[in-house]
């Protein structure tokens, strides 16, 4: 069950005394979370309708040092929002680590009002319930503090409130239509409120329910915030001392289902024949094919339907494209023949290198939420969220617990996208050990290729074995029917890049009815 946080009505002086010791003490967790960086805060404010939610805030942002404090105030989807997953919005609102944002109309907001006005069927709301859960639980493990504050009336005193508000000019712009509305179905929207708050309260991210008909409750919320902070510094400190001692611990060895010494992934990579050619004569008309008709399909995605075409019969949002791989396989020349094929305007690719202060500063996710594309848009991940289970893992820049965890989270950041309606390619070009050698000698003396090849490079061959055990678990864990991973056998640069444009283009086609 939820915390029941019952407040009181109190005189002016105990008031005042006592909102003078805690915004105090809220300043200080406050300073202590800004030097420390050790987590970020987003304070979640919900509740009924009259309860005090905005006045609360108000008081809170004048207490506390608003430089580092961010309101922000969510309402019906605009259209850019619309066109990408629901909780896109909310990631982008998420503060990095030492700040704080309250934010209002969050991610419970328009669940429990779609369900409470029948417009969300049950089984929809039980998805996005659960999904919630998932949400939470990873902002809690990339260390993003949760504290959600519901301020509740009861449906006596709620009509009191808007009454109230209602009466004097100078407060009835704050009641609405729709808050009247809404209180019509005060005892539906109580129970599909109170079923969310049992559900969704967890020993991370508990609800605490504040009385909102008395003057004290700006002080209970305070209260709560406080205590959130200083768990959150003694969290931080734990944390900073559990990875110093952890700094130097190599990461462990694959660990999945095996096939021999081998994962099963593994060993489909291990095995593959690397045998078919495809001759220049044959690459040229069949890559030019390949262009013209991924051209004709994007077109279509974005909404231009030429002579003789048909529209899309399904619709689809954009196009999220995943190259990983090997060093030297070829993914930068699989993304520019696909580029070659499409709009300058529609398309965007993201190159994705070791994250950067300010994105280590965030959740893992949220760079790769950032950049999702709108409706009829292509994006290419040169390299993508695949980082954590592959590099971080084998480097050890992540431990155990983040990149095991890291295959769920994934699906669970794939399967959002799918659900939105994005078409969803994912490549893994594989490549030799042998080619990958002659390759990097090439680049080596190559003038004009020599950016492409580092002592990294040369380092990350050395630990082939490490990456192709890694490679091969992430296979096992993330090919989904719903999101399946292309296995390019990329020793024929030829054959990958017609195979890569091919298998695209029937994605899309897919996705359009074709």
């Amino acid at each position: 069950m939820f915390d029941l946080l019952e407040g009181e009505a109190l005189d002016s002086s105990t008031y005042e005394a006592q909102v003078a010791e805690l915004r105090a003490d809220l300043l200080d967790a406050q300073y202590e979370l800004l030097d420390g960086k050790h987590a970020s805060v987003v304070v979640l404010i919900n509740g009924v309708d009259g309860a005090g939610k905005g006045e609360t805030v108000n008081l809170l942002a004048e207490w506390m040092d608003t430089r580092h404090l961010r309101t922000e105030a969510f309402v019906e989807p605009t259209a850019e929002e619309a066109q990408r997953p629901p909780l896109w919005r909310f990631w982008r609102a998420l503060p990095p680590k030492g700040k704080i944002s309250v934010l209002f109309g969050n991610w419970y907001t328009m669940p429990i009002l779609g369900r409470a006005l029948r417009s969300v069927p049950k089984k929809e709301f039980a998805e996005q319930v659960d999904e919630i859960r998932r949400f939470e639980r990873l902002l809690h493990e990339e260390g993003v503090v949760l504290i959600k504050l519901w301020f509740h009336l009861s449906k006596k005193q709620q009509r009191k409130r808007l009454q109230h508000l209602e009466k004097h000019r100078h407060t009835r712009w704050r009641v609405t239509e729709r808050d009247w509305a809404n209180f019509a179905k005060y005892d539906r929207f109580a129970k599909i409120s109170a079923r969310v708050l049992d559900a969704t309260t967890t020993e991370a991210a508990p609800w605490h329910v504040v009385d909102g008909s008395v003057n004290g409750r700006a002080l209970v919320a305070g209260r709560a915030i406080l205590e959130a902070l200083r768990a959150a510094k003694s969290r931080g400190d734990a944390a900073a001392s559990h990875a110093s001692a952890a700094a130097n611990v190599p990461p462990p060895p694959p660990s999945s289902t095996v096939v021999g010494e081998m994962s099963v992934g593994a060993h489909r990579l291990r095995t593959l024949p690397f045998s078919e050619r495809l001759s220049k004569e044959r690459y040229e008309p069949a890559i030019e094919a390949a262009q013209a008709r991924l051209n004709g399909l994007a077109r279509r995605l974005g909404g231009i339907v030429s002579a003789g075409e048909k529209a899309p019969s399904a619709p689809a949002r954009g196009v999220v494209v995943v190259f990983e791989g090997m060093d030297a396989a070829g993914k930068g020349g699989a993304i520019r023949r696909i580029t070659h094929a499409l709009d300058a305007r529609a398309y965007g690719v993201v190159p994705i290198a070791a994250p950067t202060p300010e994105e280590r500063a965030f959740p893992y996710l949220w760079r790769f939420w950032k950049p999702l594309p709108g409706d009829g848009r292509v994006l290419l991940f040169d390299r993508s969220w695949y980082g954590r289970v592959l590099v971080e893992r084998v480097e050890g820049f992540a431990s155990e617990r983040t990149w095991t965890r890291g295959y769920q989270e994934i699906v669970d950041f794939e399967g959002q996208l799918l659900k939105h309606g994005y078409v969803l390619a994912k490549f893994w070009l594989a490549v030799s050990k042998a080619e990958q050698l002659k390759r990097f000698q090439e680049r080596e003396h190559t003038r004009f290729k020599r950016f492409k090849i580092t002592p990294e490079d040369w380092r990350n061959r050395d630990k082939w074995d490490a990456y192709q055990g890694a490679a091969g678990e992430m296979l096992d864990h993330t090919h989904t029917a719903a999101a399946p991973w292309t296995i390019v056998e990329a020793d024929d640069k030829h054959l990958a890049r017609v195979q890569i444009l091919e298998t695209l283009a029937d994605q899309i086609a897919a996705a359009l009815g074709d």
